[in-house]
């Protein structure tokens, strides 16, 4: 059997470094060069070879380097081959610092203080406690959940919205369409970190904005299709919305003169909230490897059927 990685060839190298440390009877190899195709039954990639089921027909088990699988079609991959995403420890924690980081900035009028500074201008705004302070996060998946049990240590107000019902300690947890205005109507900062799905695409359109209080903010960690920018703009230039941090954007990269570039209320940052982290990644695909070896259930393992 061998493994073929495709994706950043730098990152690449740090995998083919820890699979000969780790499990030096895996042959390693980094895209183009993938050995002997047919022996081929591990692949990991960003986007997939076009005729994967061609390139590699014994192909047993497919990663996505990242932590969501919305970046490729899964209907163009073979039915029976599971799809396994990267959910492991170094993303999490990495969204858990970019998120935590971003509902601090937004709390404490980070982004008025930075148009200040720029201005030349002193002036003082109201600290509120976190405690007076309501963050609602949309999606209660590994991620969401992590977060929030950050933001709880803060003492933040926290509520929590997802599909399906769900209940974790010390958040208020909304379910389906028809709780969410409820949600929103009671949210001052509002984190996205929603899988991409048919159902959430556009979502952050001005509908949703509409049902937050004005003066509430927008931290956009999820995927960029999530967002209507000209919904932002707006309802950040009427001032019902105070200020948004913004991760994710479709397209990547946003293209010269782009609103979003120098709106004083949006921080802008380019994809990097979290990032896979190759030791943890590796051990996680080995473990999972190990899993599959002996019919035990994967983790990160996506339901064709949701998306996720």
């Amino acid at each position: 059997m061998a493994f073929v990685y495709k994706a950043d060839p730098v990152r690449g190298a740090e995998w083919a470094r820890l699979f000969a440390a780790k499990a030096p009877d895996i042959p390693f190899h980094i895209w183009p060069d993938t050995g002997n195709a047919d022996r081929v039954r591990y692949l990991a990639a960003w986007m997939p070879p076009q005729d994967i089921e061609r390139q590699f027909p014994n192909l047993e088990l497919f990663f996505s380097t990242g932590a969501g699988v919305d970046q490729f079609d899964l209907a163009a991959l073979p039915p029976e081959l599971p799809v396994v995403r990267m959910a492991e420890p170094g993303v999490v924690a990495g969204m858990v610092e970019y998120a935590t980081m971003a509902v601090l900035a937004l709390h404490r009028d980070l982004p008025a203080y930075i148009r200040q500074q720029r201005e030349g201008r002193w002036a003082a705004h109201r600290v509120y406690p976190a405690s007076k302070r309501r963050v609602s996060v949309l999606g209660l998946g590994v991620l969401g959940c992590a977060v929030l049990d950050q933001l709880r240590t803060l003492g933040f107000q926290l509520a929590g919205w997802s599909r399906t019902r769900r209940e974790i300690e010390g958040v208020t947890c909304y379910a389906g369409q028809e709780e969410l205005p409820t949600m929103l109507a009671s949210t001052d900062i509002l984190v996205c970190l929603l899988p991409l799905t048919p159902e959430t695409r556009g979502m952050l359109d001005g509908a949703l904005f509409q049902h937050l209080p004005r003066g509430a903010s927008l931290v956009h960690v999820g995927r960029g299709a999530h967002l209507d920018h000209q919904a932002l703009l707006d309802a950040l230039e009427t001032g019902w919305l105070s200020g948004a941090v913004v991760d994710v954007t479709d397209p990547e990269p946003l293209p010269a003169g782009h609103a979003f570039w120098s709106h004083p209320k949006i921080l802008l940052t380019p994809h990097i909230a979290s990032m896979t982290q190759p030791e943890t990644a590796v051990e996680l695909v080995l473990d999972n490897i190990r899993r599959h070896e002996v019919g035990a259930p994967l983790i990160g393992l996506v339901d064709r059927a949701r998306g996720y």
